[in-house]
């Protein structure tokens, strides 16, 4: 007679983790509460107390924002998704307190746009460097600030208990909900019901997610609201390895759109990193405003507004509209070629894994399935490029040597993973092993490459 062992270690951790929401999830408020108020205090504190606080108050701020927030809830995900949306965020939060008093007003098509995050992330990511978010508080608290304004006026005006901001606004919401799929917690339906994953205002989701039909990790902010043990028509708690739905992403309602966000939310992050380092830059400024003036264009060479770009004489910082185009301008070019790079590579592999044997699906099914082995190494680059205050312990401990081997060995196993979901996605394509899977896995580690040569300035510097 077999030996019963019960259920497995990563059930009975997945049941633990369930149990202990569900019975306290009516208490998320005050959690909701308490990160509202530590959020205004991060942006409002250094304005209050002003640049000669004893209390370094702002520098502090400065460093929980770009330290530790930034790059530990990209890192977060991996292992719990998007948690920090549903547990703990205070503007999506915000947005659904407003709901709650507002006229709840149907969604309009032109928010319901797949495009919108994209855009949002954009706008948000060229904004904040042209204003100077990472270093003045004032650009903080007008960035963040702004954002969590325009979440609750969203929320107050529309949708029906539901977070439209955070579905469909949000800036960082998909980049989030690309990087979720490599998570290790997902909610599963415990009865699917056929058709695939589907966008619903009705049920329990404040995401619109047609819980019955859930497939992808995307859009769950892992509320607990849909839990409820024991019900056929609840959702379920799972444990999985990290990087398993991109693995079989096939299954997993693969979507062109969260592609070229990866792509174009890479390019543009990384052109906010290079434009204030490399000497290429300043180049190409000086020609374009000798340009300028020569045509007769000297307003170009004064001061814009303030809030769409940084101007502070007091710590000899003032940027010129010429600043703003060329920080705007070249931001975009490096987006449109880290995404023109990355989709020639993608487009490659493709192409040989229609060779290698790949069964049904055609070349855009390809295409859009393998585009997901970035995800990775997109986000390793994230953290290490926008994120690098997070090396700052490090490197008070262990010196510069220490950060260097620190970003290097993170990107390093960013670029194995990346290579190891390539290889998983082709298999699931029907791909024979061998040489007919090693062709097309070349462009995917050249296209890795290509945005490890982007960000190794961060890495190792100049």
């Amino acid at each position: 007679m077999p030996l019963d062992f019960g259920p497995p270690p990563r059930a009975r951790i997945a049941t633990a983790i369930e149990a202990f929401f569900v019975q306290h999830r009516d208490r998320l408020i005050y959690v909701h509460a308490a990160m509202f108020v530590a959020f205004l205090a991060l942006i409002v504190g250094p304005l209050a107390v002003g640049d000669a606080s004893a209390f370094h108050v702002g520098p502090f701020a400065n460093y929980v924002l770009w330290g530790l927030w930034f790059p530990l809830v990209l890192l977060s995900v991996i292992v719990t998704g998007r948690s920090w949306c549903g547990l703990l965020c205070p503007m999506g939060a915000a947005a659904e307190w407003g709901n709650r008093i507002g006229p709840q007003r149907p969604v309009p098509a032109w928010m319901r746009w797949e495009g919108m995050p994209i855009a949002s992330f954009v706008v948000v990511t060229i904004l904040g460097q042209t204003v100077g978010v990472r270093t003045h508080a004032e650009a903080a608290a007008q960035i963040f600030g702004g954002t969590m304004l325009l979440a609750i006026v969203v929320g107050f005006v529309y949708g029906r208990r539901r977070r439209a901001w955070c579905r469909h606004l949000c800036p960082i919401g998909l980049l989030l909900g690309i990087f979720s799929r490599l998570g290790a917690v997902e909610f599963r339906p415990v009865v699917r019901l056929p058709g695939g994953d589907a966008y619903t205002d009705k049920g329990v989701c404040p995401m619109m997610i047609d819980l019955p039909r859930k497939e992808e990790s995307r859009h769950c902010i892992e509320c607990f609201r849909c839990v409820n043990p024991g019900a056929k028509g609840g959702m379920t708690v799972v444990l999985r390895r990290p990087g398993a739905e991109v693995e079989r992403i096939r299954n997993h309602h693969a979507n062109p759109v969260e592609v070229w966000f990866l792509f174009l939310g890479t390019g543009i992050a990384l052109g906010g990193f290079l434009w204030g380092i490399l000497p290429l830059w300043q180049d190409l400024r000086a020609m374009a405003g000798e340009w300028a003036i020569g045509q007769g264009w000297y307003g170009v060479v004064r001061p814009g507004p303030g809030w769409l770009m940084s101007v502070h004489p007091e710590r000899r910082e003032v940027y010129l509209w010429l600043d703003f185009a060329m920080i705007s301008g070249f931001m975009v070019a490096v987006m449109l070629a880290t995404a023109a790079a990355l989709s020639a590579t993608t487009a490659a592999a493709a192409a040989l894994a229609g060779r290698g044997g790949a069964g049904d699906g055609g070349f855009r099914q390809r295409f859009t399935e393998l585009a997901y082995q970035y995800a990775p190494v997109a986000m390793v680059s994230l953290v290490v490029g926008l994120g690098g205050k997070l090396f700052i312990p490090l490197q008070l401990l262990a010196g510069a040597p220490a950060v260097g081997a620190a970003k290097g060995g993170l990107f390093l196993l960013g670029l194995v993973w990346s290579l190891w979901l390539g290889d998983r996605i082709l298999r699931q394509q029907g791909v024979r092993p061998g040489l007919p899977r090693l062709l097309p896995l070349a462009p995917g580690a050249l296209g890795s490459l290509v945005v490890a040569a982007g960000w190794w300035p961060a890495i190792f510097g100049l």
